[in-house]
């Protein structure tokens, strides 16, 4: 660890905290309150820095952190730097660990028994219910952020595997509304243009997946000046894409013209042997899905006669028929592997929204059932009005009157 790591990671951890202005008002709440002193909090998430602001107010609040990467390359190895040395945090990550170091930090976060788990894609709730059942009696409920993880969770659930509480961050409005489609938006962009060095306007791009985090993909690659074509398995959100503008095609037929390619679905296999086999030479591909399974790169591998490193975060893949295809960070999420993630004021409103939702289980686990819970509207209501506030937004109210005639079934005038 070198003295101008540390200071890099500071300055980082300083400037994300300085455009946090809802995360920095549940501070200095939690500094008076101290709601989680005397509790142990086990966090996976992309360690950056406005995750590590998230770390830091929770210390703040009184918790025990210790606090790993869910990815292997989404890792800022000043901020690690910089919460050992300057916020005396226990942090297990490292750019570009290997498999076995992943799953060894994951290990080393569930070795201090958390009471509570923050989740970013639930590898390590997934760990304490398989492999480390030794910490579950301790594990009191938590937290989870990302769509693939609360796919994963609320299947646990249905199959009566879940054994304690977990709040499902990600479908919270002030979370899926914001960090989605604004944040996913603007940091694959991010990711991209530090990837690659190449225009977005005039390219025909695919977009797989119309959720939330693709509607934001979509709608920024619209405005850079991409022809934009999406893909999608849900009838509704075909009919939402066509509608917003875009055309709407299977990915068999898409790829065909496809200069670019963004996944952003939490499924795997959604470009397989048989899209690359009609891919248009040169396509450069990126995932912004949490795992990189998405993009099917064994099958890329077996239809290749080499693979090379055409730049820092690229591989150029030729193809027995003497295409070039190009993956952007191994198939892993591109917007934090070659990115430096969403922007801070977006992260601002989720990781306030984990911060409270940790405060709410403490205060509320013993009443609660081993299943997957809705972050209370309360939690959002709060968090928006923070910002508001932040924003010198004001707005209206409803009278009495209003009040009494919304709640009312009679006819009225």
């Amino acid at each position: 660890m070198t003295d101008e790591l540390v200071e890099k990671g500071s300055r980082r951890l300083k400037w994300a905290f300085d455009h946090m202005p809802v995360l920095r008002t549940i501070d200095r709440q939690f500094r008076d309150e101290q709601p989680l002193t005397g509790l142990k909090v086990g966090m996976a998430l992309h360690t950056e820095a406005k995750t590590g602001m998230l770390a830091v107010v929770l210390s703040h609040a009184g918790a025990k952190i210790c606090l790993a990467s869910c990815n292997p390359l989404s890792t800022d190895d000043s901020v690690v730097a910089a919460l050992r040395a300057e916020h005396g945090l226990e942090v297990h990550a490292k750019k570009g660990e290997s498999e076995d170091e992943y799953y060894t930090n994951l290990n080393s976060v569930l070795n201090i028994s958390p009471d509570y788990v923050i989740d970013d894609g639930a590898d390590l709730i997934t760990m304490a219910h398989t492999k480390r059942r030794d910490v579950l009696k301790n594990i009191k409920g938590g937290n989870e952020e990302t769509t693939t993880g609360v796919i994963r969770l609320k299947a646990m659930a249905a199959a009566g595997k879940l054994e304690f509480p977990l709040m499902d961050v990600n479908d919270a409005k002030m979370k899926y509304l914001f960090d989605n489609r604004y944040g996913t938006g603007q940091s694959a962009f991010d990711g991209w243009m530090n990837a690659t060095n190449l225009i977005v306007a005039g390219k025909h791009m695919v977009v797989a997946g119309y959720g939330w985090c693709g509607k934001g993909v979509a709608m920024r690659a619209k405005g850079l000046g991409a022809i934009v074509t999406v893909c999608e398995i849900d009838p509704v959100k075909a009919i939402e894409a066509r509608m917003d503008g875009f055309d709407v095609k299977p990915m068999a037929e898409a790829v065909k013209d496809a200069d670019m390619l963004m996944t952003v679905t939490g499924c795997k296999g959604v470009v397989s042997a048989k899209d690359f086999a009609v891919m248009k030479n040169g396509c450069v591909m990126g995932n912004v899905g949490h795992f990189d399974n998405e993009i099917d790169k064994q099958a890329l591998a077996g239809m290749s006669v080499s693979v090379a490193r055409a730049r820092e975060f690229i591989d150029e893949y030729q193809l027995k028929d003497g295409r070039h295809l190009y993956l952007i960070a191994q198939g892993r999420l591109m917007n934090l592997a070659a990115g430096q993630g969403h922007p801070a004021e977006i992260m601002d409103t989720s990781f306030s929204t984990q911060a409270l939702s940790i405060v709410y289980l403490v205060n509320h686990h013993e009443q609660m059932n081993s299943q997957v819970y809705s972050v209370p509207s309360e939690i959002d209501q709060r968090i928006a009005e923070i910002k508001l506030d932040d924003w010198g937004v004001k707005i209206d109210t409803l009278t009495p009157e209003q009040v009494k005639y919304l709640g009312s079934w009679q006819e009225g005038t």
